[in-house]
């Protein structure tokens, strides 16, 4: 690599253009490292990071665009002849095509995170005549995503980059990976309700909502959410068991106060208390209140409030108490924890929070107030979350921990109780 650093560091942009389109072209050269380091070199001043993107961007497109035409031109036969000695035989290609044909033209944009699918989209695209115009679209737009994603990391975590540039590239692989996938997998089997979700968002058919049929559908987007965590809880605690969080928890503690300095204690206290019990009490008051007020099943829905409040105390404390005698305690950080994992903070912001916000955004009739509600959940959570790791109070672990444990008793509950409001329905309709 260390020709490459000097390379990069004589000729900037020009290295960074030139690698990026070879590379994309099938030539083994080591792309995101070089944007990485681009990163850390506008991070010392020797680059600009608009003009890093930039470069590193169109590079990218322009090889995405010689390999689309290169396959466009020489088709099935020649590959399939020659492929297997520039690494494109057709086992490969067999592959690539069956990844296309499962999760179609979106694979595009986060095939530049995959090591070995990004280097043969573009033949491949090319070789199956994808209209160019629809492969410029979804392959440009991930070019520049991708550039500009390692380009801001390296420039974020500057001398550390070298050391967390692995771990980073994997997150980045999982998760967009689990990205797709839940996108794909909700187009494809709710394409329709999810366009009728949409129209009632619009404020469109908002009486709809109420009747059977969207119950029963709402009821099962419920009980998959409730299963998708349980499936990330059994994962975590498996993690937690045998260990193996310590490489997440160092990268994401080195990340934060490099982006967030020391000017951002103030703002960090603050957002901290967003999680304490002033906070989270008038919640519950305000959501019993509303309730009253504008709810359409007055006494099951303050029941369910109350049970979710104080089962979840109940909840919250046995889970952290079963893992502290399944695994000795971290060392401490700012504040020694006794029981740490879940998260106490997180676990409870993420049940009275989202029990509220599903409430209002259930029952309002108003389009931007729910959208509002829904961006303002996911902002606080993530204000809790990123002032806890910022103050060294808890592992990010920890944090992730309490907000999926957390979503399994709210999805629990919520699905019950929506459950309950069906049987009720339907008995109306019977008698």
């Amino acid at each position: 690599m260390q020709f490459f650093t000097t390379l990069i560091e004589h000729y900037g942009y020009v290295v960074l253009f030139l690698s990026l389109m070879l590379e994309l072209i099938a030539l083994p050269l080591p792309g995101e490292f070089l944007m990485g380091y681009a990163g850390v070199l506008v991070f010392q001043g020797k680059l600009s990071w608009i003009v890093s993107i930039v470069m590193a961007g169109v590079g990218s497109c322009l090889g995405m665009t010689v390999s689309y035409w290169i396959g466009y031109k020489l088709g099935h036969p020649f590959f399939h002849k020659y492929g297997e000695r520039i690494h494109l035989g057709p086992d490969r290609l067999e592959k690539t095509g069956i990844w296309f044909n499962k999760y179609g033209n979106k694979l595009l944009v986060i095939a530049y995170f995959i090591p070995g699918v990004r280097h043969i989209t573009g033949y491949f695209s090319g070789i199956t005549h994808i209209p160019f115009r629809t492969y410029v679209i979804y392959a440009y737009s991930g070019a520049f995503i991708w550039a500009g994603t390692f380009i801001s990391l390296g420039k974020i975590l500057g001398p550390h980059w070298d050391q967390f540039h692995t771990s980073i590239k994997k997150y980045f692989f999982i998760g967009s990976v689990i990205i797709l996938l839940v996108i794909l997998y909700l187009l494809k089997n709710y394409k329709l309700k999810i366009k009728e979700l949409i129209m009632v968002g619009l404020g469109k058919g908002s009486q709809r909502f109420h009747s059977l049929r969207r119950l029963k559908f709402l009821i099962a987007s419920v009980a998959v959410m409730f299963l998708s965590f349980v499936i990330f809880m059994g994962s975590l605690t498996e993690n937690y068991l045998n260990n193996e969080f310590k490489q997440f928890d160092t990268t994401v503690l080195t990340i934060v106060p490099l982006i967030f300095d020391e000017q951002w204690m103030h703002w960090m206290k603050l957002f901290s208390l967003l999680a304490s019990r002033n906070v989270l009490i008038p919640i519950i008051i305000s959501t019993f209140l509303w309730i009253i007020t504008k709810g359409k099943d007055r006494r099951g829905e303050i029941f369910f409030l109350l049970f979710v409040a104080v089962g979840g105390e109940i909840y919250e404390e046995a889970l952290r108490r079963i893992f502290h005698h399944l695994q000795p305690v971290h060392p401490s950080l700012t504040k020694h924890i006794m029981y740490p994992f879940p998260s106490e903070q997180t676990l409870t912001a993420f049940i009275l929070f989202g029990f509220s916000a599903y409430l209002l955004v259930r029952h309002s009739k108003k389009a931007w107030l729910k959208t509002l509600t829904f961006i303002a959940f996911f902002i606080v959570l993530w204000l809790i979350g990123l002032s806890r790791v910022y103050l060294k109070l808890q592992y990010p672990s920890d944090i992730v921990a309490g907000y999926v444990f957390g979503g399994v008793w709210l999805s629990l509950n919520v699905l019950v109780m929506e459950l309950f409001r069906f049987s009720h329905r339907v008995n109306k309709l019977k008698g």
